[in-house]
């Protein structure tokens, strides 16, 4: 798979887009202000278990206290909460998920540490034990990979290692390099968490750009475009250190025109932020998401090419499958979706349609699970969150609506006031009501809505006065007794 890598570098925030068939895949942003938490090693302190749950809260010294689950709680001999933890007691603990909304880092004790080509989990139960990626599917190959390992490790190594797709291409220098990295920074980290109070932060996880190359970038990718000198250097010291088979494909872009304008990469965000997407066949996609899950409507929309309505709705979903797929990749929507593809009756096309779903989904680095058409028609499938998605990143709730997605019409905010207005003559004696309102509102007041305000007037026997206020929406007024 051809795949070119694009990073833009501003003192503020980093952008990277995963490029591949001269589309954009995947993008991955990190703001100076709210950078990533995951891969961070921590040592914290409970301060609250809630044996009810099976789980417990835990500073670490972020903002919002850390959450962490008793399936993530290293133990020999299965044991509920509380007898693992107590308040008070300090604790290493790793991010595996961000902050999202509400909701405070999720912590596992589990502690591991990525590498190149091998991830070290230093505290696991399993010492000296050696897994394969699934990826290696061979069977010759995989043994081949772990006899190359169990060559490089030295008498006293403890811990589990996991070793990664990578590794298959690597020489033993590339992964000795990586196991002495792997020790040496577990030692580092475990003579920290003897010396320092709790909560502090005893390992930080690498920058975005060099997370990308390590874990994304391979024999692939055929450019690493970034257009930052200072990183540049930066990561060629990287490159250098780690992978140098990849030090020829990382170029300092000096083009006119800014590097995300390349393959309409600007474009491709700002369609991610819409709730229609639409389908080269003139079919289209409407997206919402929402707290606990997102639901996605496929439409045939002016698409009407095919020769009988069960071939124009078949072709339909199976463009919309490959697309979906592509979209949840690009806006990195996680959790629940449900997909609502166009009805089909015959069970071979819905079939072929999940076949293309899954097909799209291979390529997703996050895990995925996709359940069966279901009797109403519908996909249920799940995906892996770890990290706001696109919008929640760039976006905010409207301050018009309150993420309603629709406001009320001015002739409805129109008899609210009038009811209001009413309420109030009914609790208080005011010598005129005032009455503050958007432009809209007040424009609806003095035109088609001025007998019944005139009415009310006569009905309370005290003057209402208007006025238009522009920096109010629609739906926000005010009523002054004066």
């Amino acid at each position: 798979m051809n795949e070119e890598i694009l990073i833009n570098c501003s003192p503020q925030e980093t952008r990277v887009a995963l490029i591949w068939q001269a589309e954009v895949q995947e993008l991955l942003i990190e703001r100076a202000q709210h950078h990533s938490y995951v891969g961070n090693i921590y040592l914290g302190k409970v301060i609250r278990v809630l044996p009810g749950m099976q789980s417990a809260f835990i500073d670490i010294g972020l903002d919002k206290s850390g959450f962490i689950h008793i399936a993530d709680v290293l133990q020999t001999d299965e044991h509920p909460i509380e007898k693992c933890l107590f308040n008070g007691q300090t604790i290493m603990v790793q991010v595996l998920k961000d902050p999202l909304g509400t909701k405070g880092a999720r912590l596992s004790t589990h502690i591991s540490i990525a590498g190149r080509n091998l991830v070290y989990l230093p505290k696991d139960k399993q010492n000296n034990q050696i897994s394969i990626s699934q990826k290696i599917t061979d069977e010759t190959r995989r043994t081949l990979i772990k006899k190359r390992v169990e060559c490089l490790l030295s008498p006293k190594f403890l811990g589990h290692l996991i070793i990664r797709t990578s590794a298959e291409e690597s020489s033993d220098q590339d992964i000795a390099t990586d196991l002495n990295y792997l020790e040496l920074t577990w030692q580092k980290v475990s003579q920290k968490s003897l010396s320092l109070p709790a909560p502090i932060i005893l390992h930080q996880e690498l920058t975005l750009t060099e997370r990308v190359l390590r874990d994304i970038a391979d024999d692939s990718t055929t450019q690493i475009r970034i257009d930052s000198l200072a990183n540049f250097n930066k990561l060629q010291e990287f490159i250098s250190a780690y992978m140098p088979n990849l030090l020829g494909k990382l170029v300092l872009y000096r083009g006119e025109r800014p590097l995300f304008d390349l393959f309409e990469t600007e474009q491709e965000i700002n369609l991610a932020l819409d709730r229609r997407v639409n389908l080269k066949s003139g079919g289209y996609l409407m997206i919402d998401q929402t707290e606990s899950m997102t639901t996605i409507d496929v439409n045939t929309g002016s698409y009407v090419g095919a020769k009988t309505f069960d071939d124009t709705i078949y072709k339909t979903n199976l463009e919309a499958a490959k697309a979906i797929s592509r979209q949840l990749r690009l806006r990195n929507l996680g959790g629940i979706i449900i997909i609502d593809f166009i009805d089909m009756h015959l069970e071979g096309h819905q079939e072929a349609v999940l076949a293309e779903l899954n097909r799209g989904l291979i390529h997703d680095r996050s895990k995925t699970t996709v359940s069966p058409f279901s009797s109403l028609g519908l996909v249920e499938m799940t995906r892996k969150r770890t990290r706001e998605s696109l919008a929640h990143l760039l976006c905010a709730v409207c301050s018009c609506c309150s993420g309603k997605g629709q406001l009320k019409t001015p002739q409805t905010i129109c008899y609210e006031i009038l009811r209001e207005v009413l309420r109030e003559h009914r609790q208080f004696n005011p010598k005129e009501f005032r009455i503050v309102a958007a432009p809209d509102v007040i424009d609806l007041f003095l035109e088609e809505q001025n007998p019944y305000l005139s009415e009310l007037s006569d009905f309370i026997k005290k003057p209402i006065r208007l006025q238009s206020e522009s920096s109010f929406s629609t739906e926000h007024y005010d009523i002054v007794l004066l």
